[in-house]
C-alpha cells in the first residue's frame, strides 16, 4: 500500500476552535464600538492573528501604532486561551477520530498544519496528538496561508512528495495553499465557498473508508 501524507487544518477541520476566535475578537471590537459580526469572522478563517487585528481595526477605520496593536494582539490571544482551559475530547468535530483512526490503521503519515499557535495544546487537550507524525504550526512558518509554506513544509517533515499529500481545510487560503503546493485539496465546509477545493464535503460525517482509500492508491 502506498504511503501518501494526510495534512490536516485545525480550527474548523478538528476542532471547531472558530467560535473561540470569534469570541475573543469580538471582545477586541467591542471596545472600539465595532459591530463585529459571525460574516466578519468568516474574513478571518486562515488568517493570521496579526492581520486578522488590521482587518478589524479597517472595520471600524482605526488607525494604531504598533505598541497598541501589539497589546490587543495579546489580549486577544489571552482572551482565546481562557476558552480553551476547559477543552477535552468532546470538541473533536464529528467523524474525525474515525478518519484519523482508519489512516493509523493503514499506516499513513498524518501531519497538522496550522496557522494556529495555539494547535500543540489544543491536539494534547483534546487527547489525539499521538496521531500526528508531524505538527507544522503558526510558530514554525512565517508566510500565512494561501501561501503553502505550512503544508510544504509538512510535507517535507513526513519526507512525501507534494503530489502525495492529501490536505484538508475548511477555508478558501487554506483550500489555495494546497492547491498552490500541487496537493490534493479537500473542502470541509460549504461547497459555494469552497469550490475551488478538488473534493468537498459538508463535516467529516460524510467521508467514508472508500474514499479515504481511493486516496491511498
Amino acid at each position: 500500500m502506498n504511503k501518501k501524507a494526510f495534512i490536516f487544518d485545525l480550527d474548523g477541520v478538528i476542532v471547531d476552535t472558530a467560535k473561540y476566535h470569534y469570541l475573543a475578537w469580538q471582545k477586541i471590537a467591542n471596545q472600539f464600538g465595532i459591530e463585529f459580526t459571525p460574516e466578519h469572522n468568516e474574513e478571518l478563517k486562515g488568517v493570521s492573528r496579526v492581520r486578522s487585528l488590521d482587518i478589524i481595526l479597517e472595520l471600524g477605520k482605526i488607525e494604531a501604532d504598533q505598541e497598541h496593536k501589539d497589546k490587543w494582539l495579546v489580549q486577544k490571544n489571552e482572551d482565546y486561551l481562557s476558552y480553551l482551559v476547559d477543552m477535552d475530547e468532546s470538541e473533536i468535530l464529528s467523524g474525525v477520530l474515525p478518519v484519523l483512526k482508519f489512516l493509523k490503521e493503514n499506516n499513513q503519515l498524518i501531519a497538522l498544519g496550522s496557522a494556529s499557535k495555539n494547535a500543540r495544546p489544543i491536539l494534547e487537550k483534546t487527547g489525539i496528538i499521538g496521531y500526528f507524525d508531524a505538527i507544522v504550526d503558526g510558530n514554525d512558518v512565517t508566510n500565512a496561508k494561501p501561501d503553502p509554506e505550512v503544508f510544504l513544509r509538512a510535507a517535507q517533515l513526513l519526507n512525501v512528495t507534494p503530489e502525495n499529500a492529501i490536505v484538508f481545510e475548511d477555508s478558501v487560503a487554506g483550500i489555495q495553499a494546497a492547491n498552490f503546493a500541487k496537493m490534493t485539496s479537500v473542502g470541509i465546509g460549504e461547497a459555494t465557498i469552497l469550490h475551488e477545493a478538488k473534493f468537498i464535503f459538508p463535516d467529516f460525517t460524510h467521508i467514508d473508508e472508500q474514499f479515504i482509500e481511493s486516496l491511498i492508491k
